[in-house]
């Protein structure tokens, strides 16, 4: 089990140059912030460890022929809302789940390579889900501020 961890001001100083350059070695960020480079590696390591601090790859989903994307808001269900949330969550296409108040119980991002393989999408995997009543669909036209940029 991860134990909890407590982010003082330097935790936060090294994730905001990693959040720039993802890239920065131990040495450059201790440089940057006047510490000690074993400093910076027991504090990452902390912050990995403890869940706070996640290392993925941010990919530009045009240049990988992800060219549409949409926010999917769906209708469930009240006694189907876990079960509906761990298939949609497994679906590749979709990068991010939440359970809202509003119209929808359910928001979805996901990233297709067409409005052709969203519709399919929606008709041969959202579709046949027990528990989702209805979706509404929101196409993105312009991403002005993505979560990982």
């Amino acid at each position: 089990m991860k134990e909890d961890v407590v982010v003082d001001n330097l935790d936060s100083q090294i994730v905001q140059i990693l959040k720039k350059d993802g890239r920065a070695s131990n040495a450059h960020i201790a440089r940057a912030l006047g510490v000690s480079e074993g400093t910076v590696r027991r504090r990452l390591k902390m912050l990995i460890d403890g869940g706070v601090v996640h290392v993925n790859v941010s990919l530009d989903p045009a240049k990988m022929g992800l060219t549409t994307e949409a926010i999917i808001g769906l209708e469930v269900d009240p006694d189907k809302m876990d079960p509906v949330c761990a298939s949609i969550a497994a679906f590749d296409e979709i990068g991010y789940v939440t359970l809202t108040t509003g119209a929808v119980d359910v928001f979805a991002w996901g990233r297709f390579s067409s409005t052709e393989s969203l519709g399919l999408f929606l008709r041969s995997k959202v579709g046949k889900i027990p528990g989702v009543r209805r979706t509404e669909t929101y196409m993105c036209i312009s991403v002005r501020k993505d979560f990982d940029r």
